[in-house]
């Protein structure tokens, strides 16, 4: 893989990480058109380097929030051993708790993990996924606005939309969308729904992250040159980031149309070109 090949990776992966457009789906056809497909297990790996430098951005973005989430867990703990009780559960405190059981639905995913790696190969799948991704944008800029928070929305909701980030680890369906739009369909207050969303984020990139690195121990992936491993994580880190603070703004205009649109576009193109080939 090429300097340049990394560098459009690394661009690609931070705009559809968090602009609801699905990272898989346009990593996946970027790949094909680049003739990098062959790559194998490395390219495998190569993606799961772009999400740590997305997942930096995230860190970047929603930095108070974590420290506070963090600093909540450990009291929680303290709190247990002490058998202390607390009046009222602080915000903080309750979104750690949300995190964690909105991340429990993807270990249903895990015996279906080779068979979802095979499908980033199928451009047709990709295509349907993409045009799927659209409808689901396009009908939540239609629903009332909501106003859940993490002090009033429940567990039931966090379980909802943990099922839809599972979903989401189909190439091709957004897995931001899938989760903000599901979030707005709960009555989610927009900009709760994007928080909740890239925060819940965490702990399913981590995990992906660690099951490749045993991967790697174990001597089963070829890792590419340090110089191409930087040049896209950093690329998907900055771009990421900015892409974060957009995507706030266009939650709370209520826009997410303008990308429902963009998804029937590529998903379209997609499947008119497989066909062709």
């Amino acid at each position: 893989m090429s300097l340049l090949s990394s560098f459009l990776l690394g661009l690609i992966q931070g705009i559809a990480e968090f602009l609801p457009i699905s990272s898989s789906g346009h990593l996946a056809i970027a790949q094909h058109l680049l003739n990098v497909q062959a790559a194998g297990e490395e390219n495998l790996f190569f993606t799961v380097l772009l999400h740590l430098g997305t997942l930096a951005a995230v860190f970047v973005a929603y930095w108070h929030d974590i420290v506070d989430m963090v600093a909540e867990f450990f009291r929680a703990i303290s709190d247990l051993i002490h058998r202390r009780s607390t009046v009222q559960t602080p915000p903080a405190r309750r979104l750690v708790l949300m995190v964690i059981v909105g991340t429990l639905p993807l270990f249903l995913i895990l015996p279906f993990q080779d068979f979802l790696e095979t499908l980033t190969g199928s451009m047709t799948f990709i295509g349907c996924a993409l045009i799927v991704t659209g409808l689901l944008l396009f009908f939540s800029d239609r629903v009332r606005r909501g106003h859940k928070t993490e002090k009033t929305s429940t567990l039931r909701d966090t379980l909802i939309v943990g099922a839809a980030q599972a979903i989401a680890t189909c190439p091709g369906i957004s897995r931001s969308g899938m989760t903000i739009c599901t979030g707005t369909f709960l009555g989610f207050d927009r900009k709760y729904a994007v928080r909740f969303s890239f925060l819940l984020s965490i702990p399913a990139v981590l995990g992906a992250t660690l099951l490749q690195a045993v991967d790697v121990v174990k001597g089963q992936v070829e890792i590419p040159p340090l110089s191409v491993c930087l040049v896209g994580i950093l690329t998907a880190a900055v771009v990421g980031y900015l892409c974060i603070r957009l995507l706030r703004i266009i939650a709370e205009r209520g826009k997410f149309g303008w990308f429902a649109y963009y998804c029937w576009a590529v998903g379209a193109l997609t499947l008119i070109l497989n066909a062709i080939r």
